[in-house]
């Protein structure tokens, strides 16, 4: 027989998940105050000069999230 321990069981809560989506918060915050503090330069453009700046914009946040999420869920940043 052998003595489990209860923190590394696989059902046991990890802190690394609670410590992610405060991450994910921060850098979605931070990223929306970049774009906000650049909406008057953006604003003073044509419709089709601000229309894949702001596609970029909503997109570009997903690239420093996605290894969050992969560190979240295993503890790595890589697979």
């Amino acid at each position: 027989m052998t003595a489990e321990n209860g923190n590394n069981s696989p059902d046991s809560p990890s802190w690394r998940k609670p410590f992610g989506m405060i991450l994910i918060l921060l850098i979605i915050l931070v990223w929306c105050g970049i774009v906000v503090s650049l909406m008057d330069w953006i604003d003073t453009l044509n419709f089709w000069l601000q229309l894949p700046i702001y596609l970029i914009a909503g997109i570009i946040w997903i690239f420093p999230v996605k290894p969050l999420l992969l560190w979240m869920n295993t503890g790595k940043f890589r697979l």
